[in-house]
């Protein structure tokens, strides 16, 4: 297995771990997820299957997936983003909403709600975590994962190309 598999790999069960660790807040914490809460999630796994995805493939797919991985990581940014933002003007609210309601409605809130239904206000202000809100820990691991699978994209680029132009 290449350095980039082993990378990916690695930002596939790391993923996974922040999952378990968002299950353990929610269940044993009673830290209810709000609708933000519950689009980074998604962002999480997304991250995850294109990491998968592109470990058991080569050529385009496996760039492809890469990149999707990379766009998922980007949108769980922004979304962590808006995320602290409310936080940081509590006046705002996601609250019970159509964002909810139709967030509520994808088959896997129906499928694993434990996981992915919304039920927590994102304006809540749960003690911090090593001095750092859910929401920015959350957005470093984003930031982390967006840099390091952009480095595979592009490093991958390179070891396509030979000095005289693309290898074959």
């Amino acid at each position: 297995m290449n350095l980039s598999k082993k990378i990916l790999l690695s930002v596939a069960v790391t993923c996974v771990g922040l999952l378990a660790a968002a299950m353990y807040l929610q269940l044993v914490e009673k830290m209810l997820p709000c609708p933000y809460c519950v689009f980074q999630r998604y962002a999480f796994v997304l991250i995850a299957v294109f990491c998968l995805i592109a470990v058991a493939t080569e050529g385009i797919v496996h760039r492809i997936t890469t990149g999707l991985a990379l766009l998922s990581a980007l949108i769980g940014a922004g979304v962590a983003g808006k995320h602290i933002w409310i936080l940081e003007h509590p006046a705002l609210s996601c609250g019970i909403d159509p964002l909810e309601t139709g967030l509520n409605s994808i088959f896997l809130a129906q499928w694993w709600p434990a996981m992915f239904k919304a039920d927590g206000l994102c304006e809540t202000p749960y003690p911090p975590t090593l001095g750092l809100s859910l929401p920015a820990w959350a957005g470093i691991f984003f930031i982390l994962f967006s840099l390091t699978l952009l480095i595979v994209l592009i490093r991958n680029q390179k070891t396509k190309r030979g000095m005289f132009g693309p290898s074959r």
